[in-house]
C-alpha cells in the first residue's frame, strides 16, 4: 500500500524536483508573476535524515553527494516524479495524498526519507546560483497548491492591546461580555462595549519581545499596526495593500499629507515590516534586523512553476509582498484574545492577527 503524505509535504518535494530537472528559476515581479529574467542554478543543498546533502545540477544528471552518498540520477526523471506527485494532488480532495506508483522506488533510491526538509533555521532549500561555488542562499517554499505557511504567525505574542475608556463597567458586565457566542463574537463583543458606553484606545504591542521588533521598523508602527487589526476586524479588510491604503486617510500618526502622498510614509514602513517577516523576524524571538539564514522565497503556483524573490531584488521583493499579503485572524481560544481582561486596575481588549500570502 502507498504511503501517504499531507499536501505541504508534497508541494515542498515538487518545487524542489521540478527546479533540479529545469535547472533555473525565473525571477518575479511585483505582481507575483514570471518574469522574463532567470536564474541559473548550479547547485542545490538541502538537509536530509543523514545530515546535509547536495545536489550538483549538471548536462543531463544530478550529483548527490552526501557524508556517504554519491550518486548520479537523470535530470529528466526529477520532472516526471514532480509532475506525477503535483498530478496526485490536483486529482485529491483530502489534505492527506497517496504516493503516486514509483514514487515511493524513487525516493528511496534517493534515500530522503523526509518530504519537508528538517532545519532549525527555518530553510526549506539553499540555492546557489551560476557556479556549484557560489554562496548558498536560504529559501522558504511557499506552495500555492498546498498548505502554505503563514509569513507570520505569531500565536498569543502577535496580540494588539487596546484599553477600554469611557465608561467603567462593574464585573457582572465584564462577564457578559466575555460570555458572548455568536458567529462573529469578536465584532457583537466590540459592539457590546460601545453600546454601554465605552470604547476602545490602541495601547501597544501587548508582548514586549514583538514590541521591540516592530520599533525597529519604526518607534510608532505598533500603533499603526493596531489600526489595520482593528480595520481587520471591524470592517472585514485583509489585503495589506487595501488596508494600507484605509490608514493613508486614517493618518493615525498625524503626519503630513505631504509625507503620505509623495513620500509614500505608509506603504514604505509597511514594506520594511514585511521584508523584516520575510527576512526572519517572529514576534516570540529578539529581532536586530541583522542577515539571516532566509535569504528568500520560493512561490510554486497550482501548475508547479516556480519563480523567485530575495533579498538582492530588495525593491521588487518589498513591492511583491506589499502587493501579495493579507492579514488572517487568530484563534479565538488559542491564541487567548477577544476578551475584557484587568490589569492593574485598567480594562484591555486584544486582538491576534497572522499575516499570510494570498494564494490568488
Amino acid at each position: 500500500m502507498a504511503f501517504t503524505a499531507t499536501r505541504r509535504e508534497w508541494s515542498e518535494l515538487s518545487a524542489f524536483f521540478f527546479l533540479l530537472c529545469q535547472g533555473c528559476v525565473k525571477l518575479g515581479n511585483a505582481d507575483g508573476k514570471p518574469s522574463a529574467r532567470v536564474l541559473p542554478i548550479a547547485v542545490i543543498q538541502r538537509e536530509e535524515h543523514d545530515g546535509t546533502r547536495k545536489y550538483i545540477i549538471q548536462d543531463k544528471e544530478i550529483h548527490v553527494i552526501g557524508e556517504n552518498y554519491d550518486r548520479h540520477f537523470m535530470r529528466e526523471d526529477f520532472g516526471t516524479v514532480a509532475d506525477l506527485v503535483l498530478n496526485a494532488m490536483k486529482t485529491s480532495k483530502d489534505e492527506d495524498v497517496a504516493a503516486p506508483d514509483g514514487v515511493e522506488e524513487f525516493l528511496d533510491d534517493l534515500a530522503i526519507f523526509n518530504l519537508e526538509a528538517k532545519t532549525e533555521d527555518r530553510t526549506d532549500l539553499h540555492l546557489g546560483f551560476y557556479s556549484e561555488n557560489a554562496p548558498l542562499i536560504g529559501f522558504r517554499i511557499y506552495p500555492k497548491i498546498g498548505g502554505m505557511d503563514p509569513l507570520m504567525d505569531g500565536g498569543r505574542a502577535a496580540n494588539i492591546k487596546y484599553e477600554q475608556v469611557g465608561v467603567r463597567f462593574p464585573s457582572p458586565t465584564q462577564n457578559k461580555i466575555n460570555s458572548l457566542e455568536s458567529d462573529n463574537e469578536i465584532l457583537d463583543r466590540i459592539g457590546m462595549i460601545e453600546r454601554l458606553g465605552g470604547q476602545l484606545k490602541f495601547n501597544d504591542a501587548a508582548d514586549k519581545i514583538f514590541r521591540s521588533n516592530l520599533h525597529l521598523v519604526d518607534l510608532h508602527f505598533p500603533r499603526v499596526l493596531g489600526e489595520m487589526v482593528r480595520l481587520l476586524y471591524l470592517e472585514d479588510q485583509s489585503r495589506v495593500s487595501e488596508l494600507t491604503e484605509q490608514i493613508k486617510v486614517i493618518n493615525p500618526l498625524k503626519i503630513k499629507d505631504e509625507l503620505i502622498r509623495k513620500h509614500g510614509f505608509y506603504e514604505y514602513k509597511m514594506k520594511e515590516f514585511l521584508l523584516s517577516l520575510a527576512n526572519g523576524m517572529r514576534p516570540t524571538k529578539l529581532y536586530n534586523g541583522a542577515e539571516s539564514a532566509i535569504g528568500g522565497m520560493l512561490i510554486m503556483d497550482p501548475n508547479g512553476e516556480v519563480i523567485c524573490y530575495y533579498k538582492g531584488e530588495r525593491q521588487v521583493f518589498g513591492d511583491f509582498l506589499f502587493n501579495n499579503t493579507r492579514f488572517m485572524k487568530g484563534d479565538l481560544k488559542k491564541d487567548h484574545f477577544g476578551y475584557l481582561e484587568r490589569e492593574n486596575g485598567l480594562f484591555y481588549f486584544k486582538l491576534n492577527f497572522k499575516v499570510s500570502l494570498v494564494k490568488r
